[in-house]
Order: C-alpha cells, then sequence, then structure tokens
C-alpha cells in the first residue's frame, strides 16, 4: 500500500523508517518531512493543521493510509477530514484527541474510568490558582490545560515561579506531586481492542542529572530493567483498557496511539498524562525494538480490525536514543547553522546507529538546525550498556555548532540502578 505520514519531527522520521522497511509499503510519503526524512520517503508540502488539505493530498497520491504524527493537527481535526474522504487513517478524532487537548478533559475521563492519578484542581483565576498551590504545597506540579508542545508543565518548588506559569494560562490544572520514576507506554487502539508496546523512558530535563528546564525531551531507552515484569499487564487493566472504554461509551471513540504518561509511586502506578500519538523521543527507541512489520499494524487500527492483528514481536536488543539540541535549547534556539558527522555516521556505525532527523532542512548540498530538537542518534545492542557506547560513540561524530545533549541518557538503568 501507498503510505502517507504528516509530520517533520524525529517522531516522524522513526515511523517513516520502520514503515519503509515494511515489504507491504508500497510508497512512502511524508508531508512536510525534514532533511533526514527526504532518505526514505518522497517529501510533499502541506499545511499539516488543514484537513482539507491534508486528505486531498492523501487523495492525490492514491494513499491507502495516512498516520497522523504531531499532536497539533489531531485536535485540529485532520483525521477526521481525511476519514471523511474514505481513506483510512492512524489517529483519532478532534473529540478523542481533546484527551491530550486538555487536561481538564483528560482528568474527567480518568475520573469516570477509575484511572489512577494525581489529585487535581482545574483554574481560571488568580484566586483558584493561589487556593490550589496552598492545598499541596511544594514541589508545585502546574500544567497549562491546553497544547504546549511538551513543555507546558512546570515543576518547582519555587512558589512564585509555580503561580507564574499558573495565572499567565488561560485555564491551568494544578496537581499534586507524584513521586518515583517515570515510564511511558504507547498502545495502539481501534476503539475497542488495544495493543500495547513496550514501555520506554525519557528524559525532560535539559541537563544531566535530571537538572535544567523542561524540554521535550532529550534521549530515551527500553526496555526497564527495572521496572516489574507485570507492569504492562497492569496498566492495560488499571489504565488503557477503561480508559479506551469510557472514550467509546461517551460516543467518542479512541482510534490511533494512546499514550500514558506514568508515575511509579509508593502508593502505586499513577497516570501523569496521556498523549493522543507517539511520544518523542520514546518512539525512537520503542520502534527500534519492534520486529512486527509497523504498517498492518496501523491500518488494522485504522479500520477497527485491531483483534484480528497476531500478538507483537519484539526484539530482544535494548534501544538509546539521545537528543542533539540546537544552541539555548529550550528557550529560543539559534537555527541555521550546518550539521556535519552525518555522513560518517551512515558509514561507521550503522545499522546498529542511526541518526533521525527533527529540526532540520536542507540548504543546497548542506544540512543545516531548524528547530530547537535537531537529531536523534538511536542505537540498538545487546543491553543498555551497549546501546549506549553505540550512541554516544555516534553522537561524538557530529559536529553542530553550540549543541547540547545530555551525557546520562539510561546511564543509572544500564548500571543495575
Amino acid at each position: 500500500m501507498k503510505v502517507l505520514v504528516i509530520g517533520g519531527g524525529a517522531r516522524e522520521h522513526a515511523l517513516c523508517r520502520s514503515l519503509s522497511l515494511d515489504p507491504d509499503v508500497s510508497a512512502l510519503y511524508c508531508a512536510p518531512g525534514n532533511a533526514g526524512i527526504a532518505e526514505v520517503a518522497e517529501l510533499r508540502p502541506v499545511d499539516a493543521l488543514n484537513g482539507t488539505a491534508v486528505a486531498r493530498l492523501a487523495a492525490e497520491l492514491g494513499a491507502g493510509l495516512v498516520v497522523v504524527g504531531p499532536e497539533a493537527p489531531l485536535v485540529a481535526g485532520v483525521a477526521d477530514s481525511v476519514r471523511a474522504a474514505g481513506i483510512p487513517c492512524f489517529g483519532p478524532t478532534a473529540a478523542a484527541a481533546q484527551l491530550e487537548g486538555s487536561k481538564a478533559f483528560a482528568k474527567d475521563v480518568m475520573a469516570a474510568a477509575g484511572v489512577p492519578t494525581a489529585r487535581s484542581y482545574v483554574c481560571t483565576t488568580p484566586e483558584e490558582v493561589d487556593a490550589a498551590l496552598d492545598a499541596f504545597g511544594a514541589p508545585y506540579v502546574v500544567k497549562d490545560d491546553g497544547l504546549a508542545a511538551g513543555k507546558g508543565v512546570v515543576v518547582t518548588s519555587d512558589r512564585a515561579a509555580a503561580r507564574a506559569h499558573g495565572v499567565a494560562c488561560d485555564r491551568v490544572v494544578i496537581e499534586e506531586y507524584l513521586d518515583g520514576p517515570e515510564v511511558s507506554l504507547f498502545a495502539i487502539t481501534d476503539g475497542v481492542t488495544v495493543v500495547p508496546l513496550q514501555p520506554a523512558q525519557d528524559f525532560k530535563r535539559a541537563l544531566d542529572g535530571d537538572e535544567g528546564p523542561n524540554t521535550g525531551g532529550m534521549g530515551a531507552y527500553s526496555p526497564l530493567p527495572w521496572a516489574d515484569p507485570k507492569l504492562v499487564e497492569e496498566v492495560m487493566e488499571l489504565v488503557l483498557q477503561p480508559t479506551v472504554d469510557e472514550l467509546r461509551h461517551r460516543g467518542t471513540p479512541f482510534s490511533g496511539l494512546l499514550y500514558a504518561g506514568l508515575a511509579i509511586t509508593g502508593r502505586g502506578t499513577r497516570v501523569i498524562e496521556f498523549n493522543a500519538r507517539f511520544g518523542d523521543p520514546e518512539t525512537q527507541v520503542v520502534l527500534a525494538r519492534l520486529r512486527t512489520p509497523l504498517a498492518g499494524v496501523l491500518l488494522h487500527a485504522a479500520n477497527g480490525t485491531l483483534d484480528s492483528e497476531p500478538p507483537l514481536s519484539w526484539r530482544d536488543d535494548a534501544a538509546v536514543t539521545v537528543v542533539i539540541a540546537s544552541h539555548n535549547y529550550p528557550e529560543t534556539p539559534r537555527t541555521g547553522d550546518p550539521i556535519e558527522g552525518l555522513a560518517e555516521v551512515a558509514e561507521l556505525d550503522a545499522p546498529d546507529a542511526y541518526v533521525l532527523h527533527a529540526g532540520t532542512r536542507q540548504e543546497g548540498d548542506a544540512v543545516v538546525s531548524a528547530g530547537g530538537r535537531v537529531l536523534s542518534v538511536t542505537a540498538t545492542g545487546f543491553d543498555l550498556v551497549q546501546a549506549r557506547e553505540k550512541a554516544y560513540k555516534a553522537v561524538a561524530r557530529i559536529r553542530l555548532d553550540g549543541s547540547q545533549h545530555r551525557t546520562d541518557i539510561a546511564a543509572r538503568a544500564a548500571e543495575g540502578r
């Protein structure tokens, strides 16, 4: 089949890489894509937030499946437009995507479904913000109710900073702090059947040791050797299936990728947040370990036939991805800097290590930075120790002026801590 992927980040590059390796995919397109995706898919221009334009492009290409990568097009209803044109689409409706588009909506769904999560208040005035901060105390967790590209959450013990973020948002969710390690678990669903993927852990803080400001994610790894072997089964039973069932009962069935951000607390597993799409950078490591061809699984989800899909097959290898970010990220990043070393990684480190592009563009013969998170260097190995070594060996070949990356991705897990 012909597949069209919407988006242009490292998540979409990971999706396109997996789809390009699927023998059932006869043609692969990405709109708008980036410099790296151009190596595995044919790029087409499109306004990713314009559902009519995306549906028209899919029809022109004869696409048998459209995969919507980012959250903003999903919340804008792009998947609705594609389905209305009679084209199978992997991604939830605008109504179901409110699970990510509104933190308050997600809390309401979790309450109705009995899903364990942090206690919270929805605030719209400075007085309500003050009352909520006083109710929970430090550390404060303050979340912009709407989409914020992964950077709308402030976790701090500084009350003034927490209040400033809360007051700056039109609508904000303030909740109790959840202790314990965090886990990302993806599930593919057609609105009834739920198929979990392998768990991963990402690193949100900009600097080593989980210091510095919150980011969209600076790296990830999978599997999680320290996690309870029954974690996926537990989350399926307590979180994923009840959430999918609740949305279906509301008349807004969720079909696509349901992402549960979890905290493994002393009181049990709790949901931090839901996303309505593959997470970035966790997708990079999860798909690196998936042996089952991807296109058929996504098509079954889009067509409501996921129950006919055989169990997923996984590689035993571990995977690690390290994000290389622009100068000054996550503040206003510097862009336009040339990137060198990409050919060296392809020549010397493949297939065990490879580079997935996020914020890049082609300028003549050069590839230059075009965003905050620029590259995701991904590697697989026998275990996390080997995967880390391969990833950081490849990172060392990349030259981008002023760039930054964390040096401790998966370090504690690799050491058995």
